[in-house]
């Protein structure tokens, strides 16, 4: 396994690895990225200091890894509910589709933006992002997008949605649903039925943008 800092962990240290991460999105969060020390991050997470180092080179880089962590455990939800809600075999025609990128957006309310680690890794993005440069196209950045861009062109392709371009197109869904909740104040963006009615609401608009109303031939 590689850190974000291309340093090689090996498989046997992976519950150590997560105990450091942990140990430093706490610490993060609570006291900030400048006035958390390695040795207070090292002894919340019951290592050594130079383990610390030796997994992650400096503090930057261990920024790096939570916010990475955090990207990675993103992706793998996302994955799980756009498989889980946009089951092609179950889906056939245009009620069936609403109501699927309906139930996807208000799961993704539920399991990522009312997630405190998911909160957590966007407050360190947005209060670091100077620190972190690799985050400007990054990788998962891409994979993310391309989850749901994937299940878009599989709709496109059968007739359900109308898009040339099935990667803008699920963008369009990010920005009317995620990106939306995420643009709410602060205290806005823990209520359950508000962060809901935001993430439904962009998805069906999202429908009337790009759905194909009436029987799919």
């Amino acid at each position: 396994m590689a850190t974000g800092g291309g340093r090689t962990v090996r498989q046997g240290q992976a519950p150590k690895r997560a105990a450091i991460l942990a140990a430093a999105k706490e610490l993060f969060v609570r006291t900030g990225v400048e006035r958390t020390s390695m040795d207070a991050v090292a002894a919340l997470a019951g290592v050594s200091k130079r383990t610390v180092y030796d997994y992650y080179g400096d503090k930057r880089g261990l920024l790096l890894g939570v916010v990475e962590d955090a990207g990675e455990r993103a992706l793998a939800t996302l994955r799980e509910l756009v498989d889980e809600h946009l089951d092609p075999a179950h889906i056939r025609e245009p009620d069936d589709l609403e109501r699927a990128l309906t139930e996807l957006a208000a799961a993704l309310g539920r399991s990522l933006l009312l997630s405190s680690d998911y909160l957590a890794a966007v407050r360190l993005i947005n209060e670091n992002e100077a620190l972190l440069p690799e985050l400007e196209d990054h990788p998962l950045d891409e994979a993310h997008a391309q989850v749901l861009a994937e299940r878009v062109g599989h709709f496109v392709r059968v007739g359900l949605l109308d898009a040339d371009d099935p990667g803008l197109a699920a963008a369009h869904f990010h920005a009317l649903t995620a990106l939306r909740v995420l643009n709410e104040p602060p205290r806005r963006r823990t209520e359950a039925a508000h962060v809901r009615q935001i993430m439904t609401d962009g998805a069906r608009a999202f429908v009337r943008a790009y759905g194909v109303h009436g029987p799919a031939e």
